[in-house]
C-alpha cells in the first residue's frame, strides 16, 4: 500500500514538472538594434499572422529598442521590422504562445546592405543617402571610356554649356570638388581639367544642392563632390584597367590603382594615362540688324577644330594609426595636362539679298600646358568616448600655359594677310587650412563647430604680338600683367538634435572675405588696382519628420554666395576669332541665393522634391559690341533670377532581373535683369534621363541609358535647345570575378549637339556645336588582392577656392 502510495505521489511530481516545464510563454520582447549594435528608437514592428498574411498588430520601439506584444491568439505568425533608410527585415516563424520571451533584431542601413551585396549582385546606379543624390560610376556600363565631364553631362538634373559652365538642378554656379577638396578652377581651365580626367579614376559622384554650415558657403547651385578610387585592402593589392576607344580617332585611357597595408600603416597610390584625340566643329550664324529690326548683313563661320591631349595624373598618400585614437594622413597629388591642336575656320560675310559679300578664313594652333602639384596633411584625433577633432592642411600650385597662333586671309584677288600670336602663361598659389569639433550629447544630439582660412594668389601674363605681312609689332592694347591676392577666413557652429520622428539641424556659418587686385601698365596703358573687404553669415538648416517606417518629409534652407572666378575679374582679352573676343570685368561683385527644398521620400524607391531659390546680383555672360562688326564676350551682374523646380527619382525592379532607374526635372526660370535696356526672360525647362540594367546571368550585364534635355536657360542672352543622347553596353565578368570586360557605345544616333539663340545689341548669332559624343569603347579590369576591409581618410580642408581660380 505505501508503495502504492509513493508511486502515486512520483507520479503527481513527474506530471506537474512536466506540465511547467511545457507552459507557453504568451508576452514576447522585441529588442531592434542598429548597424553599431545599438538600441533603435521609433522603429516600426509588425505581428503578421503568416496565414493569409494578415497585420495582427503594430507598434514603435522606446528609447530602449524595445516593444512588448501581449498574448496574441494561438496561430502561426512572423514579425516585420522597418525603418526610413533601412533595410526591412522578416523573422522565421513563430508559434502563439511563444516558446521564448524575447527576440533580438539587428537592422542594416539600406547603403550598407547595398554595398555588402554588391558582391554577388547589382549595384544601383543611384542612390538617395542623407540628402545626397550618389552615382555610382561603375554600376553604369556605358560610363567606361568617358571622361568626368561627359559623367556630369549625363548625369541627373546636371547641365553643361558651351562654355564648360556647370549647373545643377538648373541652378548655376556650382562648388565642384575632388574627394571633397576644391578644384579652384573655372571656366576654361575647369573644363580641359575634367575632359581630360577618365572616369575609371572616380568611384563615386555626390550631387548635394543644400549642403550644411560645415561646406564652404559657396555655390548657389550646391555642391558636387567627385570621389575618385581608392583601395584599402589588407596586404599587397590593387587593379589595372586598359581602355580602347574609337570615334573619328582613337582614344586611349589606362588606370592603376595600388594598395599595401600592414598593421598600423596603409600605403596607396592611383595613376591614369590617357592620351585622347578630340574633335569640334561649330557653324554659327550672326545676322545683323539696323533700324526696325531689318538685316543689315549676315556673318556665317564653319570652324573645325582638333586636338590631341595626353593626361597624366597620380595620387599617392600614407594613413598611419599611431593609435586607437590618432590617425595621421600624407596625400600627394599631381596632373599634367598636355594638348595640341589647330582650327580652320571660314568667314563668309553677306549682303541681305544673301549674296557673299567677302570671305575670310582663319587658321590657328594652339598648345596648352597644364600642371598641378597638391599636398593634403590630416589628423584625426577621438577625444574620449563622445569628441572628435580632424585638422587638414593644403598646399597647392597651378601652372597654366596657353600659346596660341591665328592668321587671317582675305580670300580674294587683292587679299591681306594678317596674324596674332598669343601667350598666356598663368600660376596660382593656394594655402589652405581648417579645423573641425564635434561634440556628441547622447546618442541623438551633437554639436559641429570648425573655422578655416585660406589664401590664394594668382599671376597671370598675356602678351600679344601682331603680324602684318613681314611686319611684327608688340599689342600692347591688348597685352597686360593681372596680380590677384584673396583672404577668406570663416567661422561656422551646427547643432543637430533627434527627438522620436523629428531630426533637426540648425547651422550658421560666417565668413570674410578680402582681395587686392592690381594690373600692371604698360608704354599706353596706365597701371591700376581695385580692392575689396566684405562678410556674411549663411544660416542653413533642415527639418526631417518620418510620418511612418516607410515615409518622411524633409525641408531644407541656406542662404549662399558666389564669388566671382579671380580670372573673370581680369579685363585682358582672349581671341576666339577675328570678330568675336573675350573680356573679364573687374566689376564683378559677388551674387547671393537663397535655396529652399522640400522633399517626400519613400524608401529607396520613389523620391520627390519641390524647389525654390532666389539668386540676387545675377552672374550672367554679357555680349557687347566693340566697332562695326566685332562682338564682345565678357560677364557681369545683371539683376535677379527666381527658379522654382519639381524633380521625381524612381527605382524600382520590374523583374527580377531588371533593374529600372529614372529621374525627371521640372525648372521655371525666370530673369530679370539690365544690359543697356530693360530684360525679362523666363523658361520651362525639362530633362529626363533613364538607365536600364539587365542581369541576363550571374556573369553576364547589360545596359541601354539615356537622357533628353528641352529647351533650356542659363544666361540673360542665350537659349539652348533640346539635345539628348541614348547608350548601350555590355559587360561580362570573368577569372572567377577577377576580371571584367566592357562593350559599349555611347550617343548611338549622334544626337548630342549644342545647339542655340545668343541675342547681342542689334545682332543675333544661331550656334551649333558637334563633338565626338559617339564613342565605341571596349574595357578590360583585373584586380588582384584580398577582400577590403575600408579605412576611411581626411580628403583635406579645402572646399572653395579651386573653382575660381580658372579663366
Amino acid at each position: 500500500m505505501n508503495f502504492l502510495k509513493s508511486l502515486l505521489l512520483l507520479f503527481l511530481l513527474l506530471s506537474t514538472i512536466t506540465s511547467f516545464s511545457q507552459k507557453k510563454i504568451k508576452t514576447i520582447k522585441i529588442t531592434v538594434l542598429n548597424e553599431r549594435s545599438k538600441p533603435f528608437e521609433n522603429v516600426t514592428v509588425e505581428l503578421v499572422l503568416a496565414k493569409g498574411t494578415k497585420l495582427f498588430k503594430t507598434a514603435k520601439t522606446d528609447k530602449k529598442g524595445a516593444v512588448l506584444f501581449n498574448d496574441p491568439p494561438a496561430g502561426t505568425y512572423f514579425f516585420n521590422v522597418k525603418a526610413v533608410g533601412y533595410e526591412p527585415h522578416k523573422t522565421t516563424q513563430i508559434k502563439s504562445p511563444f516558446a521564448i520571451s524575447a527576440l533580438n533584431i539587428r537592422i542594416l542601413p539600406s547603403s550598407q546592405v547595398l554595398r555588402e551585396v554588391v558582391i554577388e549582385a547589382r549595384k544601383p546606379p543611384i542612390q538617395h543617402i542623407k540628402g545626397k543624390v550618389i552615382l555610382n560610376v561603375d554600376a553604369t556600363t556605358t560610363n567606361t571610356g568617358t571622361s568626368v565631364l561627359e559623367l556630369l553631362e549625363q548625369s541627373p538634373g546636371v547641365m553643361v554649356d558651351k562654355e564648360g559652365n556647370i549647373s545643377l538642378q538648373g541652378k548655376s554656379t556650382v562648388l565642384v570638388m575632388i574627394d571633397e577638396k576644391p578644384t579652384y578652377l573655372s571656366g576654361s581651365d575647369l573644363t580641359n581639367m575634367l575632359s581630360g580626367m577618365s572616369a575609371l579614376q572616380v568611384s563615386q559622384i555626390e550631387l548635394i544642392t543644400n549642403p550644411s554650415a560645415k561646406y564652404d558657403a559657396s555655390g548657389n547651385g550646391g555642391i558636387i563632390n567627385i570621389k575618385t578610387k581608392k583601395n584599402t585592402q589588407e596586404g599587397f593589392n590593387g587593379s589595372v584597367t586598359i581602355i580602347g576607344g574609337w570615334s573619328r580617332d582613337y582614344k586611349n585611357n589606362n588606370g592603376l590603382l595600388l594598395n599595401y597595408r600592414k598593421g598600423r600603416v596603409n600605403a596607396f597610390a592611383t595613376a591614369s594615362f590617357n592620351a585622347n584625340n578630340n574633335f569640334t566643329d561649330i557653324l554659327a550664324s550672326r545676322n545683323y540688324f539696323g533700324k526696325q529690326n531689318s538685316i543689315t548683313g549676315t556673318l556665317d563661320q564653319t570652324t573645325a577644330i582638333k586636338n590631341l591631349t595626353h593626361y597624366s595624373f597620380l595620387k599617392t598618400g600614407l594613413d598611419f594609426y599611431a593609435s586607437k585614437n590618432t590617425t595621421l594622413g600624407l596625400a600627394l597629388s599631381g596632373t599634367l595636362i598636355n594638348r595640341t591642336g589647330g582650327s580652320d575656320a571660314v568667314a563668309n560675310w553677306k549682303q541681305p539679298s544673301g549674296l557673299v559679300d567677302s570671305a575670310v578664313s582663319t587658321t590657328s594652333l594652339s598648345q596648352y600646358k597644364f600642371k598641378n602639384g597638391a599636398i593634403n596633411l590630416s589628423l584625426k584625433q577621438a577625444i574620449g568616448n563622445d569628441q572628435d577633432l580632424s585638422v587638414d592642411l593644403d598646399v597647392l600650385k597651378y601652372s597654366m600655359n596657353n600659346d596660341q597662333e591665328f592668321t587671317n586671309r582675305l580670300l580674294s584677288v587683292n587679299g591681306y594677310v594678317t596674324g596674332t600670336d598669343i601667350e598666356i602663361p598663368s600660376s596660382i598659389k593656394i594655402l589652405s587650412a581648417k579645423a573641425d569639433h564635434v561634440i556628441h550629447f547622447g546618442k541623438n544630439s551633437q554639436l559641429e563647430s570648425g573655422f578655416k582660412s585660406s589664401s590664394i594668389n594668382t599671376d597671370n601674363t598675356a602678351g600679344y604680338i601682331n603680324s602684318n605681312g613681314d611686319t611684327r609689332s608688340v599689342d600692347l592694347n591688348r597685352s597686360n600683367h593681372f596680380q590677384y591676392k584673396e583672404t577668406i577666413n570663416a567661422l561656422y557652429s551646427s547643432f543637430e538634435r533627434k527627438i522620436g520622428k523629428l531630426n533637426a539641424q540648425v547651422g550658421l556659418r560666417y565668413e570674410h572675405t578680402d582681395y587686392k587686385a592690381h594690373q600692371l601698365g604698360n608704354a599706353i596703358k596706365p597701371d591700376s588696382s581695385f580692392s575689396r573687404t566684405y562678410g556674411n553669415f549663411f544660416p542653413s538648416g533642415y527639418l526631417s519628420y518620418d510620418l511612418d517606417s516607410l515615409n518622411a518629409l524633409t525641408l531644407t534652407a541656406s542662404r549662399r554666395i558666389d564669388r566671382p572666378a579671380y580670372q573673370k575679374l581680369n579685363p585682358f582679352v582672349f581671341i576666339v576669332n577675328k570678330y568675336t573676343l573675350q573680356r573679364g570685368n573687374p566689376f564683378i561683385v559677388p551674387q547671393y541665393s537663397w535655396n529652399m527644398e522640400l522633399s517626400h521620400r519613400f524608401k529607396q524607391l520613389l523620391t520627390t522634391t519641390i524647389s525654390y531659390s532666389v539668386v540676387e546680383n545675377y552672374f550672367s555672360q554679357l555680349f557687347l559690341s566693340e566697332g562695326t562688326n566685332i562682338l564682345i564676350y565678357t560677364d557681369g551682374n545683371v539683376g535677379e533670377l527666381r527658379n522654382f523646380g519639381v524633380s521625381t527619382s524612381i527605382q524600382f525592379y520590374p523583374v527580377k532581373w531588371w533593374s529600372f532607374n529614372g529621374q525627371a526635372n521640372y525648372n521655371y526660370k525666370k530673369l530679370d535683369g539690365y544690359q543697356n535696356i530693360s530684360y525679362n526672360s523666363s523658361v520651362n525647362q525639362f530633362q529626363f534621363s533613364v538607365n536600364n540594367q539587365f542581369n541576363l546571368n550571374k556573369t553576364l550585364n547589360a545596359e541601354i541609358s539615356g537622357y533628353y534635355i528641352t529647351k533650356a536657360r542659363n544666361d540673360l542672352q542665350e537659349l539652348l535647345y533640346p539635345t539628348g543622347q541614348v547608350s548601350a553596353g555590355i559587360s561580362k565578368s570573368m577569372l572567377k570575378g577577377k576580371a571584367n570586360v566592357k562593350f559599349n557605345v555611347r550617343d548611338i544616333f549622334f544626337t548630342q549637339a549644342m545647339e542655340g539663340l545668343t541675342d547681342f545689341p542689334q545682332a543675333r548669332e544661331y550656334f551649333k556645336l558637334i563633338r565626338d559624343s559617339r564613342l565605341f569603347v571596349l574595357s578590360f579590369t583585373y584586380r588582384f588582392g584580398k577582400p577590403l576591409k575600408a579605412v576611411k581618410r581626411s580628403n583635406g580642408g579645402a572646399t572653395d577656392e579651386m573653382k575660381r581660380a580658372g579663366s
